[in-house]
């Protein structure tokens, strides 16, 4: 009788502290804060609902072995429909481009701009093949 006494009072003092628990709980926030004043990473990625790659931010490493690539900061938002980036930004130490692509199903419709080094350069080319090259 001792034994089912003091599993009915362990059973009251467990569902006790249980309650008390679930009194206390606060919605779980990064820092104790509502806003986290810096996100940090290597990169940053975009999913649409069907776990589609739509945007990505991140720091692309130069190739081992040459100077012909630096390191490259690179923005892409990409075609829900290809998948294809049709928006993309990039920054390095030899410069910065811009280029936007045409509509889905196009290959050749695109705008480019460019700076690099010492010179800069705007390109433009439509899907018939006419292309326009502007540069100072």
């Amino acid at each position: 009788m001792k034994s089912q006494r003091f599993a009915v009072v362990l059973t009251v003092v467990n569902f006790a502290l249980l309650a008390f628990q679930l009194t206390q709980m606060q919605p779980v926030t990064a820092q104790g804060q509502g806003v986290v004043p810096v996100l940090r990473g290597r990169s940053l990625e975009i999913v649409d609902e069907q776990g589609k790659l739509r945007a990505f931010l991140g720091v692309l490493a130069a190739p081992q072995g040459g100077d012909a690539l630096p390191e490259t900061v690179i923005l892409r938002l990409m075609d829900p429909r290809t998948g294809r980036p049709s928006a993309k930004f990039s920054t390095s130490e030899k410069g910065s481009g811009l280029s936007l692509a045409g509509q889905s199903g196009t290959r050749e419709t695109y705008l480019s701009l460019n700076a690099d080094g010492t010179t800069s350069s705007l390109k433009l080319k439509n899907e018939d093949g006419r292309e326009q090259v502007l540069k100072p």
